[in-house]
């Protein structure tokens, strides 16, 4: 027996010899991901399964996001390409959903409705990246997104992976990777993107403002109010009801009062394992073979737009109420418009402590926050009907 063969066939067929620079540089990309997720601590739970399931994939040779060989069972298929077809059949977007539901309260919303509007105002960044979209596609060589493309990548702009993962199976399943990884990554990254668009469009002055103590909700409200959303917005736009509808139930299991078993399943157990799951799925989906190319990173600018544009429609609204009730609305409420809750409304909360020690904004916030995330399946709905 030839040790030094030996040794030289195992170096080989060794991933070393087969790893490209694209892959390298994602498994760097993908490093830097886990370190802020462990060391700073940028939303864990999202960013540590994204981030490790984009190590995996990188990792050459491992199949783990390969299909089943023609003639083969499904069975044969790699591990992280069967848990992705619960992103690409919307089942785990939508289970994401339901637990979402049922941690969600919307009685700040509904204790001040004006969140509403500032929930919807938070979704400009999704119409200004669907115009970019489109007009790159008509003057940037090598860059062509169908309307049907622009509209999925625009939604990155609500700041909704669920709601982004959702769309883009529907209208451009063939850029879903690119989009999902933008989606959840500007989630997660939502402490280090928010606060300078908070700084650049408020003044001192409006950071340190003092809101008033919210009424009080009554739980008949909060059980009526997601029957009849589900009621009038899935008649409105039926293309909506899956998400939607997903949404509300979670939310009835938590505001009926009679299952407390569901609604602490959907709440811990249930989205746990989801999220696990869904977030390997996402990140195994940025093979750097695939992923580096032009139109790729086009997508990932054009979703860092859409979430500058977001956030700053929301702050825009809130200072012109602020105007309207002389001094009465914070304007960092506005930011919490994007539907990624809870961390935009404990960024606009922090935020405005930063500036007034006893300024506590949090459970304000949670109203825009909550609408968002009303206003990016409406928004999600409204697209798929007029391009799908």
């Amino acid at each position: 027996m030839n040790i030094a063969e030996t040794l030289k066939g195992l170096v080989m067929d060794s991933g070393l010899m087969a790893i490209t620079w694209q892959q390298a540089v994602m498994i760097a990309v993908a490093c830097a991901l886990i370190y802020l997720a462990i060391v700073k601590k940028f939303e864990p739970m999202l960013l540590l399964t994204i981030a490790f399931g984009m190590l995996l994939v990188n990792l050459p040779l491992g199949g783990l996001m390969s299909p089943a060989p023609d003639g083969e069972p499904w069975t044969k298929a790699g591990l992280l390409y069967l848990f992705s077809q619960g992103v690409k059949s919307s089942i785990f977007p939508c289970l994401i959903f339901m637990g979402v539901g049922a941690m969600t309260d919307f009685g700040p919303m509904l204790a001040n409705p004006i969140s509403l509007l500032l929930g919807a105002a938070a979704q400009l960044g999704i119409y200004v990246a669907f115009v970019l979209a489109i007009v790159m596609g008509h003057t940037i060589p090598g860059i062509d997104f169908t309307p049907q493309q622009a509209a999925a990548i625009a939604i990155i702009g609500g700041a909704d992976g669920p709601t982004a993962i959702f769309l883009a199976t529907k209208l451009a399943s063939e850029l879903l990777a690119p989009i999902a990884v933008a989606a959840y990554s500007y989630m997660a990254l939502i402490p280090l993107i928010q606060p300078p668009i908070m700084r650049l469009l408020t003044t001192e002055e409006e950071r340190k403002i003092e809101m008033k103590q919210l009424r009080k909700v009554s739980q008949t409200e909060k059980i009526i109010f997601p029957i009849a959303v589900t009621i009038v917005v899935v008649l409105m736009l039926p293309s909506v009801a899956p998400l939607l509808g997903m949404l509300m139930l979670g939310n009835l299991f938590r505001e009926s009062g009679v299952v407390p078993r569901l609604s602490d399943t959907a709440q811990n157990a249930l989205i746990n394992i989801v999220t696990i799951l869904l977030g390997v799925s996402v990140g195994a989906s940025a093979d750097g073979t695939i992923f580096l190319k032009p139109q790729t990173l086009m997508i990932i600018a054009l979703g860092l737009t859409a979430f500058a544009f977001s956030t700053a429609g929301g702050l825009l609204l809130g200072k012109l109420m602020c105007k309207l009730t002389h001094g009465k609305i914070n304007p960092l409420i506005g930011a919490a418009g994007v539907s990624a809750v809870p961390m935009a409304a404990r960024v606009a909360n922090v935020e405005g402590q930063k500036y007034n020690k006893s300024n506590y904004l949090l459970m304000f916030a949670m109203g825009p926050n909550v609408a968002g995330v009303i206003g990016s399946a409406v928004a999600a709905g409204f697209l798929l009907k007029m391009f799908g």
